[in-house]
C-alpha cells in the first residue's frame, strides 16, 4: 500500500494555517480590488475538490489504498480553499463566497475510466503548480504571494503522489491490462501536453463533466464569473506560451519515466499512443 507512506511524508511537511501564513505582514495598499476578486474565484474552484473526491471514492471503490489517499488528498484542497476565504474573511469580507456559493460547484460528473481519471489529474496538479506560481507573482500583497507559494508546494506534491499510484498501476502483470493503462496515460498526456493548441484553458475544473448538464457542466461554468479563469491566465497573471511549455515539458518529462521511452514533443507522444492503438486492436 501506498497510502501509508504517502500520510507519512505528506504529514512531516503539512503546514499550520495559524502558524505558517504570515498574516502580520499584510498590507493593504498592495491589494487591488481586481486581485481580490481572484482570490475568490480560486477559493470557490478549490472548494471542487469535494465532488472531485465523491467522483474518485465513486470510480475507484475497487481500491481502498487510493480511496485511503482520497482523505489526504480532500484535506489538503479543502484547506487551499479555507486559506483564501480567510484571507478575504480577515481583509476582504465583502468578498467571502457564501455557501450558495461553495455549494454551487458540487454536481455530480460522469463515470469515467479510472486511469485517464487518474492522469488527467496528475496533469492538472502539475498545471496549478505552475499556474499557483504565476499567481504568486502577478500578486503584490506579500501575504497572498506566501498563501499562493505554499499551494504551489502542495500541488507539486500531489502530483508526486498521483505519479506513485500511476506507477503502481503499471506493475501490473497482466500484459492486456498494462497496455490498457498505457494507452489510458498516453491518450491523456497527449491532450494535456498539447494546451498551447487549444484556446481553452485545460484542467479538470474546465472540462465538461456531465452530459445531462451540458454546457453548464465545468466547475468554471458554475462559478459568479464563469469567463474569469482564461481572463486570469491571459490579462492578468499572464500565464503565456512559456510557462505552458514548462507544464507541457513536466509532463513529457514524466510520461518518458512512465513508458521508459523519450518523449521531447507533445508529436512523439500522440506518435507513441497511436502505436499502443494498433497494439490494442490487435490484441
Amino acid at each position: 500500500m501506498l497510502y501509508p507512506e504517502l500520510f507519512k511524508s505528506m504529514e512531516a511537511v503539512r503546514w499550520n494555517m495559524a502558524h505558517d501564513i504570515p498574516w502580520d505582514d499584510f498590507d493593504g495598499s498592495k491589494l487591488t480590488d481586481e486581485q481580490a476578486y481572484t482570490i475568490k474565484m480560486n477559493a470557490i474552484t478549490e472548494w471542487a475538490a469535494l465532488p472531485a473526491t465523491e467522483m474518485f471514492l465513486r470510480d475507484t471503490r475497487g481500491d481502498s489504498d487510493f480511496g485511503a489517499f482520497m482523505s489526504i488528498w480532500f484535506f489538503e484542497e479543502q484547506k487551499h480553499s479555507l486559506a483564501m476565504i480567510e484571507y478575504l474573511r480577515r481583509f476582504r469580507p465583502e468578498l467571502v463566497p457564501t455557501e450558495e456559493e461553495l455549494h454551487n460547484v458540487r454536481f455530480d460528473f460522469d463515470p469515467a475510466p479510472a486511469m485517464e481519471t487518474l492522469m488527467l489529474h496528475f496533469c492538472g496538479e502539475i498545471r496549478l503548480n505552475h499556474w499557483y506560481r504565476r499567481a504568486a507573482d502577478w500578486h503584490t500583497e506579500p501575504v497572498i504571494k506566501a498563501i499562493y507559494q505554499i499551494l504551489a508546494k502542495d500541488e507539486a506534491r500531489h502530483a508526486g503522489a498521483y505519479l506513485r499510484y500511476m506507477r503502481r498501476a503499471l506493475s501490473v502483470t497482466d500484459e492486456q491490462k498494462h497496455l490498457e493503462t498505457r494507452l489510458a496515460f498516453s491518450k491523456i498526456g497527449v491532450l494535456m501536453a498539447s494546451a498551447h493548441r487549444t484556446a481553452q484553458a485545460l484542467h479538470p475544473t474546465n472540462l465538461h463533466v456531465n452530459k445531462d448538464l451540458y454546457p453548464l457542466d465545468t466547475v468554471q461554468s458554475k462559478l459568479p464569473s464563469p469567463g474569469w479563469l482564461e481572463h486570469w491566465l491571459d490579462e492578468q497573471i499572464c500565464f503565456d506560451k512559456e510557462w505552458e511549455n514548462r507544464v507541457s515539458t513536466r509532463i513529457l518529462h514524466n510520461m518518458s519515466l512512465l513508458m521508459q521511452e523519450d518523449f521531447d514533443t507533445p508529436q512523439a507522444l500522440s506518435r507513441y499512443r497511436r502505436r499502443l492503438s494498433k497494439e490494442f486492436e490487435a490484441a
